[in-house]
């Protein structure tokens, strides 16, 4: 039951990158194939993944990887607007799906995914979102298990520097998926229906477009009530000002030990570009195939993967998930449930791809769970736009 999943890869962009290490290293996944459209890319990946016994196989075409007989499952990273057409070509050719988030960009587009699937007779799941780290994994057995009572209100805040990174025309277009809603939302949103128990009734928000250089939505705020009359507030920032790792102990989205005096790194990297094609070209210099690549990087994050400052005012004490454990504020006293360093970062989402694969057991995050998600992050800018509260109606549980 632990034979590594034979795994493909369609799209070997920046999310493939950022999952590389996990996918790279976790002992119950091996890469065997990939597609991707850039020549240099697929000579990467046959570089990195062929073995002695087995060399990879590429191809141009998301299809042809598809119809590959060899491989079990695919991971779909490739750009969100073409996420619902791959995923049909993988369900057609039964193949198990992790598809990256945001599932999709319309709630039809991951009602045909969820029904490819079915239809399929394979496994859908959505991520990596961060609701799969160990400190909010954590801080939601702690809660189900009812030590401390019920949760009554989430603060959710992160402040980061995503707009100011290299980024292609689409991405700062918000009707192509681009901005902070569709690509950083996904992550907080998640999080918060993980410790809240899933199940969000209104949502009322509002969006930030500071800087007519970056025309998308660089900011939100969004106030959330659920069903069982928890309410939680969002707020997220990629201005590049302000880093919510500070309150984090300088350690990184990504678990990484951050340095404080690396203060506007990412603004200065921007400064000497004058047109967007400029800026792609610099965003391509890190891409796979031509970055320096990190498969055979085998250090372990110094901690766990998190999503900024957050807090679970349940009704006997505060919880509030850190890089190393969850913080613990009872009446009288406070202390760390210390989780363990990680040795494989990201290592809980090929942990769930492979139950599900291996042992057919329903995935936490399931089509379903990605496209309720999805749904509050539409009903945050529906609600910036119209300046009313918005009610959603796809929520599921976890």
């Amino acid at each position: 039951m632990n034979t590594p999943l034979r795994l493909g890869v369609v799209g070997l962009g920046r999310a493939f990158m950022l999952m590389l290490p996990t996918l790279a290293q976790h002992p119950r996944a091996r890469l065997v194939a990939a597609a991707d459209p850039r020549a240099e890319a697929r000579r990467q990946f046959e570089q990195d993944f062929s073995t002695p016994d087995a060399a990879a196989r590429t191809y141009a075409d998301a299809e042809m990887l598809c119809a590959d007989p060899g491989v079990e499952a695919l991971y779909i990273a490739s750009p969100h607007q073409f996420h619902v057409e791959h995923v049909r070509l993988a369900a057609k050719h039964r193949k198990h799906i992790l598809v990256e988030k945001p599932m999709a960009l319309t709630l039809a587009d991951c009602q045909a995914m969820i029904e490819a699937a079915r239809l399929g007779g394979i496994h859908l799941m959505v991520g990596h979102s961060h609701s799969f780290d160990a400190p909010y994994l954590r801080a939601a057995e702690l809660i189900r298990s009812g030590r401390f009572g019920a949760p009554r209100m989430i603060v959710a805040m992160n402040y980061t520097d995503f707009l100011y990174r290299p980024r292609r025309p689409e991405e700062l277009d918000t009707s192509l998926g681009g901005g902070v809603v569709f690509s950083q939302a996904a992550h907080q949103v998640d999080v918060v229906r993980l410790l809240a128990g899933g199940l969000v009734s209104t949502v009322r928000a509002t969006t930030g477009r500071f800087d007519p250089a970056r025309p998308t939505e660089g900011a939100y705020q969004a106030f959330l009530t659920f069903a069982d009359g928890v309410s939680a507030t969002l707020t997220y920032s990629g201005y590049g000002r302000y880093d919510s790792d500070e309150q984090l102990g300088w350690f990184g989205e990504l678990g990484q030990k951050r340095d404080p005096e690396s203060y506007g790194a990412a603004r200065r990297g921007l400064a000497g570009v004058a047109t967007p094609e400029e800026e792609a070209a610099l965003k391509n210099t890190r891409a796979y195939g031509i970055a320096k690549s990190t498969a055979g990087t085998r250090a372990a994050p110094a901690a766990h993967n998190h999503f900024g400052h957050i807090v679970v005012s349940c009704e006997k004490a505060d919880l509030r998930p850190m890089a190393d454990g969850v913080m613990i504020y009872g009446d009288d006293r406070r202390w760390l449930e210390a989780l363990p360093a990680p040795q494989v970062p990201r290592a809980e989402v090929l942990d769930e791809l492979h139950a599900a694969v291996r042992r057919n057991v329903a995935p936490r995050h399931s089509g379903e769970w990605g496209m309720a998600t999805l749904e509050v992050c539409l009903a945050i800018l529906e609600s910036a736009g119209s300046g009313r509260e918005v009610s959603v109606g796809y929520q599921v549980e976890p």
